[in-house]
């Protein structure tokens, strides 16, 4: 019998986190193509003023959703399933819409300071960005592929 049992809960290496984390500014990137054609199509020039704080408003809430939307659903954004990757609670299930929606906001603050949240698990122990600290989530290794739909 092998002695080297699989664990369901492995911690992937910091290159694979921030091959996860390019992937996903491209992610964001082309969601934010489309959402500003979006906007600006139906409301007009948003270069200054009003118009343009209601545009970076409308941007973050609409990359929110799409992240609460696959945090929930299935754990795994895009750049998650590419590199099979998964977010969890540590009891290994999927976040509440609560959690992830406070997730989504501590992750945009930790974005703001320099990217302290997300350099943080080159600190951390188990390798956690500081959001999932707090929250107590953590970023797994899986080998099951989740089929796009």
């Amino acid at each position: 019998m092998n002695s080297k049992q699989t664990n369901p809960t492995v911690t992937p290496i910091l290159l694979k986190l921030g091959a996860a984390i390019l992937y996903e500014t491209l992610t964001i990137l082309a969601l934010s193509f489309v959402f500003s054609g979006l906007f600006l199509w139906l409301i007009g020039d948003a270069t200054h003023g009003i118009k343009r704080i209601m545009l970076q408003l409308f941007l973050w809430f609409a990359v929110g959703v799409y992240f609460v939307l696959c945090w929930i659903k299935t754990g795994q954004t895009l750049a998650l399933q590419a590199w099979q990757l998964k977010l969890v609670t540590q009891e290994t299930t999927l976040l509440s819409i609560n959690n992830a929606m406070i997730r989504y906001l501590l992750a945009s603050l930790g974005l703001m300071f320099f990217g302290l949240g997300f350099l943080w698990a080159i600190v951390d122990r188990d390798k956690l960005f500081l959001h999932d600290r707090l929250l107590k989530n953590k970023i797994i290794v899986t080998k099951n592929k989740v089929p796009l739909k």
